[in-house]
């Protein structure tokens, strides 16, 4: 079987089409269930105290083959005027912690000391991921009323929106005091990109909906319904993410590079498939059928985003009536991809390339395993190249940004910075906000031509070592050209700090990653998503036929 070129960066690594990004089965949420169903992990509630209102603390126990996690979760009252999605809120609906193994009385007292309190609080290595979470006011209430009247929630509303609570915050890795990802990077259920806080936002889907139906039953005890199973199964969680997430898919190049390689090579392998049995085809027409469902429900008051919608429906109908005829050809999946490339836009181009991997999981699963990378040997600098050839790389490499002016002030126009208040990211205007000389080093097409132009009046035979003696102002630039000179998906072909920079693209590329669906940006800066919609319930996979696709 003849193979087929990956995608190159130059195609892939741009914002327009970073930005139209779709989950896939690659997506660290589908692996997450696909292990947990393959491994029959068990939940239980170890703890379910909560008052007629719904406020109070639950624990959920999940048995997993190696050892116990625990989501442990407090419902606490909000004033309406305090709600907001906003980092800088200092009181949410609901906090939550997941925590190592199980805790006793003594640890559920600290918690909800401490949790409610997030970055403020004060946690311990046993806390894996810290989060919280406010209820979207009217639909829940609206629901809730419903299920205590003994009827069902108005479908088309729930479903329009996909979830009761939206996450504001997921923290991990080490934040505010928690455990650091070493404690877990060798645990197999965990060892993956992002899986302690996945497995923390299943955990509070599921809390979600006992919440919600907990509440319906204390207003109407003799009467109230419980919410459906269709219905349970179709709603998810919401989240709220902003500029603190965007830098990173800039900050990790190596791991940036480990998943858009894998995603490609799937695409790739798929691509290069002689003909599609029928099991692939009904699979196939099946995600098809489902992504048509959800697009017509996307809804988002983004006018960008809303034409963006509108252009995708139109091509998956397009996509439904050329099916059968594109499936006919030699290399059909191939044939798809590329009537794809030349008819449709960027969102339905890559809503394409998820539905085209989606009936694959035999040929391309396993490469849920590359997803990850250690990233301290990006740290070190090749000292002994000379100057020459680190200028012939950055040039081949950075190809793609000889173009931009930047003594053009829209070129120049952003910069990165980090907030001394909240510690995460934020991204100022050079030429009408103080500030820039805290510019963190985000601005990489910028510094690789500075770098070039700063390596032209060095001799080429000269070693990088010599260089950063004297020019120690370039150390992070020489570093990341030798990164991305042997990591293509590494860097984003864009300018990072223009006028048009849209940063809500960065972000939706990586949630989509996560196995994020409706995006609904709110503004150039910051969006909404919906995570787990439609998906198995973790409480169901201990008792589910096989392994989900």
């Amino acid at each position: 079987m003849t193979a087929i070129a990956l995608r190159p960066p130059e195609v892939v690594m741009r914002l327009q089409r970073l930005g139209a990004a779709h989950p896939t089965r690659l997506s660290f949420l589908r692996q997450l269930i696909r292990r947990a169903t393959r491994e029959r992990w068990r939940v239980r509630k170890h703890l379910f105290d909560l008052d007629d209102h719904g406020f109070g603390r639950v624990v959920y126990a999940v048995e997993t083959p190696a050892r116990t996690y625990s989501l442990v979760a407090f419902s606490t009252p909000l004033d309406d005027e305090k709600r907001s999605d906003r980092v800088i809120a200092q009181a949410w609906d609901t906090s939550y912690v997941l925590y190592d193994g199980l805790p006793d009385a003594a640890d559920i007292a600290r918690l909800e000391a401490n949790a409610p309190l997030q970055e403020a609080g004060r946690y311990t290595s046993r806390e894996l991921v810290l989060a919280r979470a406010n209820k979207s006011v009217r639909l829940f209430e609206d629901v809730a009323t419903a299920l205590a009247q003994g009827q069902q929630p108005d479908e088309e509303q729930l479903l329009g929106v996909g979830y009761l609570l939206r996450t504001t915050a997921v923290y991990g890795n080490g934040k505010f005091g928690i455990a650091d990802r070493d404690e877990i990077a060798a645990r197999p259920e965990l060892a993956g990109s992002f899986q302690a806080e996945m497995l923390t936002v299943w955990l509070i889907r599921s809390f979600t909906l006992d919440l919600v139906d907990h509440i319906a039953h204390c207003r109407n005890p003799a009467g109230a319904a419980r919410l459906a199973p269709d219905l349970r199964r179709a709603l998810g969680v919401g989240n709220a993410t902003g500029l603190g997430m965007a830098p990173f898919l800039v900050r990790h190049p190596l791991l940036t590079h480990s998943w858009f390689l894998a995603r490609e090579t799937a695409l790739a392998r798929v691509r290069a498939e002689p003909q599609a049995g029928e099991a692939e085809r009904d699979a196939f027409s099946n995600a098809l059928t489902d992504l048509r469902r959800r697009v017509a429900r996307w809804h988002s008051d983004d006018s960008r985003q809303a034409a963006a919608t509108r252009l995708l429906a139109d091509d998956l109908d397009t996509l439904t009536e050329s099916l059968d005829q594109l499936l006919a050809k030699p290399r059909p999946w191939d044939a798809l991809y590329r009537f794809a490339e030349d008819h449709f836009s960027l969102e339905a181009q890559e809503a394409c390339v998820s539905l085209i991997l989606e009936p694959h999981g035999a040929l391309i699963d396993e490469l849920g395993d590359t997803m990850k990378a250690d990233e301290t040997p990006g740290h070190t600098v090749d000292g002994g190249m000379n100057c020459g050839s680190l200028r012939h790389a950055l040039l081949d490499c950075y190809s793609w940004a000889a173009d931009i002016d930047f003594a053009h002030p829209a070129a120049n126009a952003r910069f990165w910075y980090v907030s001394a208040e909240k510690l995460e990211p934020r991204l100022g205007e050079r030429f009408e906000e103080d500030g820039a000389e805290l510019e963190q080093p985000l601005a990489t097409a910028r510094d690789a031509l500075g770098l070039a132009a700063a390596l032209a009046q060095e001799p080429s035979s000269a070693s990088v070592a010599d260089f950063l003696l004297r020019r120690p102002e370039w150390r992070h630039a020489v570093r990341r050209a030798q990164i991305v000179a042997k990591f293509p998906y590494a860097e984003i072909h864009d300018n990072m700090i223009g006028a048009e920079l849209r940063p809500v693209d960065i972000l939706r590329a990586k949630l989509a990653f996560f196995g994020a669906r409706s995006f609904d940006p709110r503004s150039d800066r910051w969006l909404r998503i919906a995570l787990f919609s439609g998906e198995p319930l973790i409480e169901d996979v201990a008792t589910m036929a096989g392994e989900p696709a």
